[in-house]
């Protein structure tokens, strides 16, 4: 039975996607990489929820949640706010610019050069960081679940390995011959099955530990654990123990917005949906409606950490990354877990896929069509995507195994890693927009400045900062560097941004009201939950 809903849910998924993409031309560089600039409010927040939300969440984030309580909340409330900044002031200048890639604003801004080196650091980083734990952590929920190793009487570490070339095999399928509208779609359909599988999850852990009350059932994990609940970290982020702290509550004020704006309002494989929308107002939409699930989504990566601590109290604690599939076995009916773990895939497949449709994306119209072949013809462009889409699967899919046994937990792995290449890249397209002043010059000096700062500081000297910190350290050194270096070098062109009349700019009428409640409703949480 579980492997039959399994089945149903997986193929509705693909077969509703393909009869929508039916008559849609997916040979153009449009079509292909843009949707063919189609995307509408509730498919691009049901898109970015799902690219955003994997199993590197469900996974790592309830296996922190359950070794250090509800800190790590911050890594999603604190999203609302990137995403009204990304909604009210970076998507209007995007779309009136009619962007494809992020590094094509900078060969704008700037020079071809310094879109080449963002080009190349994007894929690096997806390669090297997002797309290798994303399949292991999806693999290592599967075989818990579905105990693969028991099914195909091999190790588990062979179970591990064949569930992720399947899983990679089926995410680079979706896309390769779907392009980003296929990708959309199904993120669509499976993001919102990943919330309604994901909220069964916690309430029926509630209604069994209370007895049918699923408020008698929080109030039991609750007095088991108090502490846990409160989303303030006591932990310093500066001295002695500050490398080894999940999220002290003061990194909120430094590194932490940073890393917020950049992956919400500059990461290609999310604002790839935003570039894709028919217009500005159903952009706005998309990105605001996101931010609301992004508030909403701890009920699913985080509160069920927090009933794990009830369930299994410390035997878990040398093995957090078990917690959710343990849990998830334990609270779920087997005819439902098919269903669970379709979602689930499609979670991976999302993240996944969006990864490689976007490192396709900047690698053919950036690098390919500038350096290698610049008269290449759409059709031939497309044809590039769909290889370089296969071949960093195949990188990913042999990298994979190879991130277990992170000590913090794969999350943590994650954004650690994630710093190497978010905060410079952050601080050059930051400065592209704000600082006039700053050239092509300052901006190559000021990308490979921070690039060797974090990795120096956090990998080699091992300073006693929190990584986070060191993110907004970094941040500010780096435009002190790029203003310094476009003093040697400065601008010789005024960068203006044109209007080339891509798609109707009329934003949303409720864009700001929607911006105030999401603020609101941030500061809100944290006063109340900040308190426990």
């Amino acid at each position: 039975m579980a492997f039959l809903t399994f089945l149903l849910f997986t193929g509705f998924v693909a077969f509703y996607a393909t009869w929508k993409l039916r008559k849609d031309p997916l040979n153009t560089k449009d079509g292909y990489f843009l949707g063919g600039r189609s995307l509408t409010g509730i498919v691009i927040a049901g898109s970015l929820l799902l690219t955003n939300i994997s199993t590197e969440h469900l996974v790592g984030m309830n296996g922190s949640a359950y070794r250090n309580g509800a800190i790590i909340i911050a890594w999603e409330v604190t999203s609302a706010l990137a995403l009204v900044v990304a909604a009210l002031y970076f998507a209007p200048k995007y779309l009136k610019m009619g962007l494809t890639t992020i590094p094509e604003f900078l060969e704008k801004r700037f020079d071809g050069f310094t879109r080449t080196l963002v080009a190349l650091l994007l894929i690096i980083s997806f390669v090297a960081t997002l797309l290798p734990i994303v399949l292991y952590t999806g693999a290592l929920n599967i075989e818990a679940l579905f105990e693969i190793s028991e099914l195909l009487d091999v190790t588990g570490r062979r179970a591990i390995w064949i569930t992720i070339v399947i899983v990679g095999g089926l995410g680079a399928i979706y896309a390769i011959f779907g392009g980003l509208k296929m990708v959309a779609y199904t993120d669509t359909i499976n993001g919102f099955g990943l919330l309604v599988a994901g909220l069964m999850v916690p309430i029926l852990a509630l209604l069994s530990i209370g007895d049918g009350n699923p408020l008698e059932g929080l109030s039991k994990v609750f007095e088991s654990s108090p502490g846990k609940f409160n989303v303030i970290s006591k932990e310093s982020g500066v001295g002695a123990g500050a490398r080894s702290a999940i999220l002290p509550f003061e990194v909120l004020f430094t590194g932490l917005m940073i890393n917020q704006i950049y992956f919400w309002a500059m990461h290609q494989s999310i604002i790839q949906r935003v570039l894709g929308a028919v217009n500005l107002k159903e952009a706005q939409k998309g990105l605001l409606f996101t931010g609301l699930l992004k508030i909403l989504v701890p009920l699913v990566i985080v509160l069920p950490g927090l009933i794990g601590c009830y369930y299994f109290g410390d035997s878990l604690y040398d093995t957090p990354d078990n917690v959710y599939p343990e849990l998830v076995k334990k609270v779920l009916p087997l005819w439902l877990t098919g269903f669970f773990v379709a979602v689930m895939m499609g979670a991976i497949l999302s993240t996944f896929n969006s990864a490689l449709n976007s490192a396709a994306t900047v690698f053919s119209l950036g690098i390919f069509k500038r350096y290698i072949r610049p008269n290449t013809g759409e059709k031939q462009l497309v044809r590039i995507g769909k290889w370089t889409s296969a071949l960093l699967a195949l990188f990913a899919i042999c990298i994979a195994p190879y991130v277990a046994n992170a000590p913090e937990g794969l999350y943590q792995l994650l954004q650690q890693l994630n710093g190497i290449f978010f905060v410079p890249i952050a601080s050059v397209i930051i400065a592209g927009f704000i600082f006039p002043r700053v050239s092509a010059f300052g901006a190559k000096i000021g990308l490979l400045f921070g690039l060797l700062f974090y990795v120096f500081t956090y990998f080699v000297w091992k300073v006693d900062l929190h990584f986070v910190h060191i993110w907004g350290i970094e941040f500010v050194l780096n435009l002190l560097v790029m203003h310094l270096a476009s003093i040697l070098l400065p601008n010789k062109n005024n960068f203006i941004i044109k209007d080339v009349q891509v798609v109707d700019l009329q934003p949303w009428r409720y864009a700001r009201h929607f911006s105030v409640f999401l603020i609101m409703f941030t500061i809100i949480l944290y006063l109340l939950l900040g308190n426990v």
